[in-house]
């Protein structure tokens, strides 16, 4: 499966931005669904992500309550809207995929096969 991931872009604090990835070569029903983010410096992190056909998100710490991950299958699209940004939340954020992935992994970005290109979020204050 192909990812394209897009909506970035340079916002002010406090603002929002609503990301896609759409996938293409095959529906990415039933794979394990992730967004993760990364600034210069700094490892990969996880941001939020649903694990196979698990309809419950899970969340980063640092984004509970402020950014929603969903999933339109029909679409094969993943979104991830981004809501009271903040600067600590600028980086390169990427969707990830994976069919064979188990639970205990979903944070960890090494487990996942599939990955979009990256699409830049600047948050500045």
């Amino acid at each position: 499966v192909q990812l394209q991931a897009s909506g970035g872009g340079l916002v002010q604090a406090g603002g929002s931005l609503r990301l896609s990835c759409a996938a293409s070569g095959r529906t990415f029903s039933g794979y394990t669904l992730a967004w993760f983010r990364q600034d210069t410096g700094k490892e990969r992190e996880f941001v939020a992500g649903f694990f196979r056909t698990n309809s419950n998100p899970f969340y980063a710490d640092s984004v509970k309550g402020r950014f929603t991950i969903s999933r339109d299958n029909a679409r094969s699209t993943l979104y991830l809207q981004m809501n009271s940004l903040q600067p600590e939340d600028t980086a390169v954020y990427y969707c990830a995929a994976s069919r064979t992935i188990i639970f205990s992994n979903l944070r960890v970005s090494s487990a996942y096969g599939y990955w979009g290109q990256g699409t830049l979020v600047t948050v500045s204050s």
